[in-house]
């Protein structure tokens, strides 16, 4: 048993996946492509790459591989905070940093704090903050100081000069497990649903056709947004988790409407919510009210009424 994840070692994708590894063991790769790309190849059984920061948002990588090529489906999520360190190879003061290496998103995270502690200092981007923290212990580049975790610090062997750099303390990052299609989650009252919707034209009230399928039936929507197909100008697809399983009535209702009006339906899974929150189904969606409104018009259809 295998479980690739978004590296190198010392990444906090590294740590989402040490939280659902399970004994499983673990394989880094440099990339969210070559990660999922892994899974399709049945080199590893399953991968933990990241789809969404409470400051920076989604992430495009993962979304945009999910919505192309050999289907994928999440069979979780984990959220864990994300908490930034200030590392160096040797004691040094902070006026004497002129160039600090990080990932884009941490260099995102920490904008407010770089501005009043170090407004002189050039950031050069790296793949990762783990890539970043890597090079500097290497002594490649003229890097005098990274932004990454307290992790790569004792991975790396640097100094930590300052911890919890983070403009915001309450940042999080919302990780997926993603495996092969197979047997779907059990509903457990507290699932969330993901799917890339495809439209067939670009016409005015083309979104608001997808949302009615959502709305009449009181599916919850927590994430909705679009990506361009990437074929012409214009065209997109909708990125959606929604509040409930495909196994409950109103939301395997909702996917069937979706399929008359969309091009295509791509389904990524249904899932435990990481929270545990309870879904909260309004009065005329739950599953005994939709039994009982078929028994009604069989009734009616067999001439019992």
């Amino acid at each position: 048993m295998s479980l690739g994840y978004l590296g190198p070692q010392g990444t906090f994708s590294e740590a989402a996946a040490l939280t659902v590894a399970n004994g499983k063991t673990l394989y880094p790769y440099p990339t969210v492509d070559q990660a999922l790309d892994a899974v399709r190849r049945d080199r590893v059984k399953a991968a933990v790459v990241p789809i969404e920061n409470s400051v920076e948002g989604s992430v495009s990588a993962t979304l945009d591989s999910l919505a192309s090529g050999d289907p994928l489906v999440i069979t979780q999520e984990v959220v864990i905070p994300v908490r930034f360190a200030l590392l160096s190879r040797t004691q040094i003061q902070l006026d004497e940093i002129r160039q600090v290496s990080t990932h884009p998103h941490a260099h995102a995270q920490c904008r407010e704090w770089l501005a009043k502690h170090l407004p002189a200092a050039n950031v050069l981007h790296a793949s990762s903050t783990a890539e970043a923290a890597a090079m500097l212990s290497a002594g490649e580049g003229r890097i005098d100081a990274v932004i990454a975790s307290s992790r790569a610090a004792e991975i790396h062997s640097l100094r930590v000069l300052v911890d919890d750099i983070g403009d915001n303390r309450e940042a999080t990052t919302r990780f997926i497990s993603v495996s092969k299609p197979g047997n779907i989650n059990p509903v457990t009252g507290a699932d969330k649903t993901s799917l890339v919707l495809y439209m067939k034209e670009n016409h005015p009230g083309a979104l608001l056709e997808i949302l009615t399928e959502f709305a009449v039936r009181g599916v919850d929507l927590s994430r909705i947004e679009s990506r361009p197909t990437r074929k012409s100008m214009g065209d997109y697809t909708f990125s959606v988790d929604l509040i409930g399983h495909i196994n409950e009535a109103r939301v395997g209702e909702a996917l069937m409407g979706l399929h008359r009006v969309c091009a295509d339906v791509r389904f990524l899974g249904s899932y435990p919510r990481h929270d545990k929150v309870a879904t909260i189904t309004k009065p005329g969606t739950t599953d005994s009210e939709h039994l009982d409104a078929e028994r009604w018009l069989e009734q009616i259809r067999n001439g019992d009424y």
